[in-house]
């Protein structure tokens, strides 16, 4: 079995194409870190660096293996580091994408709680409606709505049966009647809302076996899920929202949800992050923390 230092100097060496600029990060000297190299490749019977007298790259055999030992020692730092918060409670930089509306009226306060319990989590939240790319953006999670168009994160569920509702004010319905059924929102002025630059006017509705898509109009159109829900409180016409987004304005009487014997679009709620080797233990217990919240709000 190799030493973790082994595979520490390796990793090192092939980031920086140097054995003295990997020896200098681990604090060794370049001889140390030369004769950790050639005892990992003596212990394989393979070679995972080509060296001329001017450079250095990986093998055919080393790329391969470099994937695996920087899974192992990510799984390990992960391990340690579960370790350590079991014992010292959880602490750390925890980076969250959210949907804007969401994120501002619901998540906030409950973050305001979560960073009560964890004192030492460092919280840093992106909020916006664009789907961000975790494999770019300095994001360990995001929380996002419906189902994902990138097969390859990793899904941990806050709410899977979560659903959207078709909702308006009582003064907007007072104004201009309440429709009984779906095909009647073609008389109403809908609150469309931008998805990925195009107007999502095409709003699903299921009652038993039968599925209803209905085209819908207005004159009000934004890229922001929040604007849609302000303008549904403020009586322009109806919205179709996750009903996260809602819940609290339905209970309180501001807005009126329609046709509650037809479910509006599946839009399950997930936490995704991009490998599962950053499920680190400050994910999970955000993960059971908001399953909790979003169960105590769902129909």
């Amino acid at each position: 079995m190799s030493s973790i230092l082994d595979l520490e100097i390796f990793v090192r060496v092939a980031d920086s194409g140097s054995i003295s600029a990997a020896a200098r990060a681990l604090e060794l000297t370049p001889a140390a870190a030369s004769i950790a190299l050639k005892r990992l490749e003596t212990r394989l019977g393979i070679r995972l660096l080509a060296r001329s007298t001017r450079s250095m790259r990986l093998t055919e055999e080393g790329r391969r293996y470099l994937e695996s030992v920087r899974l192992a020692l990510a799984t390990l730092a992960d391990g340690e580091q579960a370790l350590k918060q079991q014992t010292e409670g959880l602490s750390g930089v925890l980076q969250l994408a959210a949907p804007s509306d969401f994120g501002r009226n619901v998540l906030l306060p409950w973050l305001d709680e979560f960073k009560r319990e964890h004192p030492n989590i460092q919280l840093q939240l992106l909020l916006n409606d664009r789907h961000s790319d975790l494999f770019r953006e300095t994001v360990d999670v995001a929380l996002r709505f419906g189902v994902p168009s990138d097969s390859t994160l990793v899904a941990l569920p806050i709410l899977p049966q979560h659903r959207r509702v078709a909702c308006a004010s009582a003064d907007y319905l007072a104004r201009h009647g309440t429709p009984r059924h779906p095909a009647e929102l073609c008389e109403h002025s809908a609150l469309l809302y931008l998805r990925n630059g195009r107007p999502y006017n095409t709003w699903q509705f299921i009652r038993a076996d039968e599925v209803l898509e209905v085209e819908v109009h207005g004159d009000y159109l934004s890229d922001d899920g929040e604007v849609a829900r302000r303008w549904a409180l403020a009586g322009h016409g109806i919205a179709y929202k996750a009903w996260l987004d809602v819940a609290e304005d339905v209970r309180a009487g501001r807005l009126v949800t329609l046709f509650d014997d037809w479910r509006g679009e599946h839009a399950p709620f997930n936490l995704f992050c991009p490998h599962r080797v950053q499920v680190s233990e400050r994910v999970k217990v955000l993960q059971a923390f908001l399953q909790e919240r979003c169960q105590a709000l769902s129909r």
